[in-house]
């Protein structure tokens, strides 16, 4: 007869054991996470470098970006095994044990579990695929408009003015002048429309161009990297007045709101400009009557 009682009390020292190297492997990671974290916000090099991660990344958060940026010195692109094969890639054999541990989504529970990810460089198979904008295109276009419909002031032609865009918070006004190139307009468009949206019609009591300046061009920054734009260099002289005194959470909840409107910024402009694709091929087919 099988003693139930050893093999009950084996498993419950196995599962304590599973779950207390679990939380171990936890904790490392998120000082890992803390340690990026720390070096983006106190060192401008570091902070670039993040800005560029997270444009070439943009369905990661801040903190695994941070993540990566700690634990691997070299890295670009990552992704989990899952991803690189939803991207017609695969880890490479003797790399398998040289990835850095991120926190992923369980796509059944929807919780947060840590799971290895790999740089391009780690990866073979297809080529990646680059969405890039480009000067007087139907995409640039709707990426441009797509940016004036996120933008919470009112948008207005100036071509006296000696920018590509200009939020004048006492106006509520998104002035435009629409003589510089397409990706001078989106670049310098999407900082101003970041700071409309900080500055949220004045209810955040909080707001001042001074506070939220950079968080602004990090978002400009970000989405010019993600769609091959020559990005505008941030003001680095004030990253360390904008995390002054903040603890790690707060650090890491401005690289979040960041990363946050740039994502879904970002995704408006990819499906804005596939649905404009769609119209299009639908208008080449329509017969001629």
């Amino acid at each position: 007869m099988a003693n139930l009682e050893e093999i009950i009390a084996a498993k419950a020292a196995s599962d304590s054991l599973w779950k207390n190297q679990h939380q171990a492997d936890r904790q490392a990671v998120t000082e890992m996470q803390d340690c990026g974290i720390e070096l983006i916000v106190t060192d401008p090099a570091q902070y670039i470098r993040y800005l560029t991660m997270q444009g070439d990344n943009p369905a990661y958060s801040a903190g695994n970006v941070a993540i990566v940026l700690a634990g691997m010195e070299k890295a670009t692109v990552f992704g989990t095994r899952d991803r690189w094969q939803s991207l017609g890639r695969t880890v490479l054999p003797e790399e398998q044990d040289h990835g850095v541990k991120i926190f992923a989504r369980d796509a059944r529970t929807k919780a947060y579990s840590l799971t290895d990810a790999y740089d391009v460089s780690q990866t073979q198979g297809k080529d990646l695929k680059h969405r890039a904008l480009r000067e007087d295109s139907a995409e640039m276009s709707s990426a441009l408009q797509t940016l004036l419909n996120y933008s919470k002031a009112e948008p207005a032609v100036d071509r006296g003015l000696d920018a590509p865009a200009f939020f004048d918070e006492d106006k509520r006004e998104l002035a435009i002048n629409p003589n510089y190139t397409d990706p001078e307009a989106f670049a310098s468009i999407a900082a101003e429309v970041a700071l409309t949206r900080y500055h949220d019609k004045g209810y955040n009591r909080d707001y001042s161009w001074a506070r939220y300046e950079l968080d602004a061009q990090s978002v400009s920054y970000i989405l010019c990297r993600r769609y091959g734009v020559e990005p505008k260099q941030p003001n680095l002289e004030r990253l360390g007045e904008r995390f002054a005194g903040m603890d790690m959470d707060e650090c890491k909840s401005v690289l979040d709101k960041i990363q946050d409107m740039s994502k879904q910024i970002g995704r408006s402009i990819d499906l804005n400009i596939e649905a404009e694709r769609r119209r299009s091929r639908t208008t080449e087919r329509r017969p001629v009557r």
